[in-house]
């Protein structure tokens, strides 16, 4: 080996010293850092500071230091906010289970369907993608005008047709039922994208192989195509529980929590729509915070346990 040669090796093997400024890389990560530390970090701590407090927003004169008393109310059969939050709480988890599986079995199977080679797919990928981009309110609104007893689109069809027309939003279970449907048309679409792309991820050969061997498509789907889209499969339902735990606007819209319950709150009340009654309408603010920091406690229980049970081992 030449001299040359010799020290060119030398210099390849030797580690690279880094040059030029080292705040440059803090730099570019500053402006999502001062976003999150403005718009997520100060109201999630405030929000704690204002959870040990009897908060009175209009006379903060009135504002009294209690500690955990706002937590314990929520442990205390005789408090006020007892009966309602939990049975919002309840109403929730009912709700996740209600929603969770449609929401990944129905966008599953349309994404193994689009991801063929048919006439027409990104039509049908842009139809049913669509629903997602309209905000919280106006699907909420939709499903209103869709859905109640006088003069909503879908009664007045069945009448037309000569059936007897539930009252879709006043009366039980049919009000979860409109509820359901309208959140499943609104989000079925984006699962079904995230889906769709973890698809098209997957390697042909190992198709093409799998049908020299002998597999039909069921065989190729459950031996291939379910294993390789697990990781993703996690990440949807995480996203999902999240996005149903965080129930609001349909509700709100559509039924407004009812129908009352005799023993308190509504039987399609969510917790969300529970912790906004408390904080801006009883304006409770010390007892709202602390129903949302419980909230969000369950609600990382409920992904770590998820991520726990599902997580791939190398």
């Amino acid at each position: 080996m030449t001299a040359a040669g010799k020290a060119e090796k030398r210099t390849l093997l030797q580690p690279h010293k880094r040059t030029g400024n080292p705040i440059i890389p803090y730099l570019f990560v500053a402006p999502h850092l001062l976003f999150f530390m403005v718009f997520v970090g100060y109201p999630f701590f405030y929000g704690l500071y204002i959870s040990f407090f009897q908060y009175d927003f209009l006379r903060p004169d009135a504002t009294s230091f209690v500690f955990l008393e706002n937590y314990a109310k929520l442990f205390t059969p005789d408090s006020v906010q007892f009966p309602v939050f939990w049975n919002a709480l309840g109403n929730t988890v009912e709700f996740v289970f209600l929603s969770v599986p449609p929401l990944i079995i129905i966008p599953l199977i349309l994404a193994v369907l689009l991801n063929t080679k048919v006439p027409g797919r990104n039509f049908f990928r842009g139809i049913y993608f669509a629903p997602w981009v309209l905000s919280a309110a106006v699907v909420g609104l939709l499903g209103f005008w869709m859905f109640q007893s006088q003069g909503g689109l879908l009664n007045y069809y069945l009448i037309q047709m000569g059936i007897e027309a539930p009252r879709w939003l006043s009366s039980m279970p049919w009000a979860w039922v409109s509820i359901l449907l309208i959140t499943i048309w609104w989000t079925v679409g984006f699962n079904m994208i995230i889906i769709l792309a973890a698809l098209q991820d997957i390697p042909a050969h190992l198709y093409e192989s799998a049908a020299i061997d002998g597999a039909n498509s069921w065989r190729q789907f459950v031996s291939i195509t379910i294993p390789l889209l697990r990781p993703v499969m996690v990440f949807v339902t995480v996203i999902t529980i999240i996005a149903s735990f965080n129930l609001f606007a349909q509700p709100f819209f559509m039924t407004g929590g009812g129908p009352a319950q005799a023993s308190g709150g509504g039987a399609t009340e969510p917790v969300m729509l529970r912790i906004y009654r408390e904080g801006f309408e009883r304006n409770q603010l010390g007892t709202a915070a602390s129903m949302s920091f419980l909230v969000a406690t369950i609600m990382i229980l409920f992904s770590y346990t998820n991520f726990r049970l599902f997580r791939t081992r190398e």
